[in-house]
């Protein structure tokens, strides 16, 4: 049984996006493309919402960021990618695949597969529902040293307490904090 871990960058106080979805405040440096190389060596299923898949998709696929960041995007465009959506979608990224039918159906079925862990990145809208459908294992959440004031929540429309068990720690020179949880029971 493969793990569904959710990996995030956030801001010090809770927020995942800018008012308008930007990402400039992301603190990423060369520690941090080590880790990102790391991280994406545990990985065989990269997951998304649509918003984010849109995104990352138009990013990682670019000449320019191939060039520029060959390490991290050759993984992020080889990696079999399935992403979720209820609205209309092209899904024209390299290895890449719709979610049909049932999520939660969907979800038990990828996590059964043999393989290394899905990661799901970014997706806050799909995260909430996962979270609900109790589906996620690991929580890995890389706190920014910033405070935006006004953004995005990650955990926004939760139902209930999401009670987490801090099972590691690392801290970044530039000051970024990873955090790993797991569910508690």
């Amino acid at each position: 049984m493969r793990k569904l871990f959710m990996f995030n960058l956030i801001t010090l106080d809770g927020y995942f996006a800018e008012p308008d979805g930007g990402l400039d405040w992301h603190n990423v440096d060369a520690e941090f493309g080590d880790f990102a190389e790391e991280q994406l060596s545990e990985i065989g299923t990269l997951l998304f919402g649509r918003k984010t898949y849109e995104m990352m998709a138009e990013f990682w696929s670019s000449e320019e960021v191939k060039a520029d960041d060959e390490r991290t995007a050759t993984p992020m465009n080889a990696l079999p990618k399935v992403v979720v959506s209820h609205k209309p979608l092209s899904v024209n990224w390299e290895n890449s695949q719709r979610l049909e039918g049932d999520l939660v159906t969907g979800i038990q079925a990828l996590k059964a597969e043999d393989g290394k862990d899905i990661a799901l990145f970014g997706s806050a809208n799909l995260a909430t529902s996962l979270i609900e459908a109790k589906l996620i294992d690991e929580f890995r959440i890389l706190v920014n040293p910033i405070v935006l004031g006004a953004g995005q929540p990650l955990f926004q429309n939760l139902q209930q307490p999401l009670h987490l068990e801090l099972i590691a720690s690392r801290t970044f020179k530039s000051g970024n904090v990873l955090l790993t949880y797991k569910p508690k029971n």
